[in-house]
């Protein structure tokens, strides 16, 4: 891991964050992924609201079921940093929630292996831990549906917003020399969970697209 640092990942996590939303607007926006869409941002505005409490910032708006779910808040009184806590929670606080769901409501049922980084070529290893997630899935269990239901959400959940890193950007060009193994892997597993969304989107997306041909074909 000693090749990539935090401000990468997090600018990763934003990219493919939009990436996965944009798949749902574009391709899968029917009813069911708009309301996991809204799980995702209630767990993303939440995180930052703790934040916001831990770090003195007081909270002016807490929105969620809107077009533009949000937080407003006052400065931190941190300085700098507490602005950062409160922009980087989401990663924090989503993983949180999911690790939460597996390990109570669902008994650890999946595993994910460590992600670990070691150069810039080597992607097999971020790859590892979506396929691994995928190969566990047991449409015949209800804790596999569960855990995709939540995960088709994870780009809005983990996903910092425009807002977030326009709020940070000077720290966010600090985090470019971070390279903790601890925050960067935290941070690696957040992006390998929204890559896991995407590859459970594309599937849905091909899924929905042949159907939608097979029935146009018989009728």
């Amino acid at each position: 891991m000693q090749d990539i640092n935090l401000g990468a990942v997090i600018l990763l996590i934003a990219a493919f964050g939009y990436f996965s939303n944009f798949l749902n607007w574009r391709f899968l926006n029917y009813g069911i992924t708009r309301l996991l869409y809204y799980i995702g941002a209630l767990v993303h505005e939440t995180s930052h609201a703790i934040l916001c409490v831990l770090t003195g910032a007081k909270i002016e708006e807490f929105t969620v079921f809107a077009e533009q779910p949000q937080v407003v808040h006052q400065k931190s009184k941190i300085p700098f940093l507490g602005e950062l806590l409160i922009s980087a929670a989401p990663i924090a606080g989503g993983l949180l929630f999911l690790f939460l769901i597996n390990r109570f409501a669902l008994g650890n049922y999946f595993t994910m292996p460590p992600v670990q980084f070691s150069s810039w070529l080597d992607w097999r290893s971020i790859l590892a831990a979506p396929l691994s997630l995928l190969i566990q899935i047991n449409l015949l269990r209800w804790q596999s549906w569960v855990v995709i239901l939540l995960c088709f959400s994870a780009g809005a959940m983990l996903g910092p917003s425009t807002r977030d890193l326009k709020n940070v950007w000077p720290m966010l060009i600090l985090l470019f020399f971070v390279k903790l193994p601890l925050l960067v892997g935290l941070a690696l597993a957040a992006l390998s969970l929204i890559f896991f969304n995407i590859i459970l989107q594309v599937i849905a997306i091909i899924f929905i697209s042949a159907s939608s041909l097979f029935l146009r074909d018989i009728f």
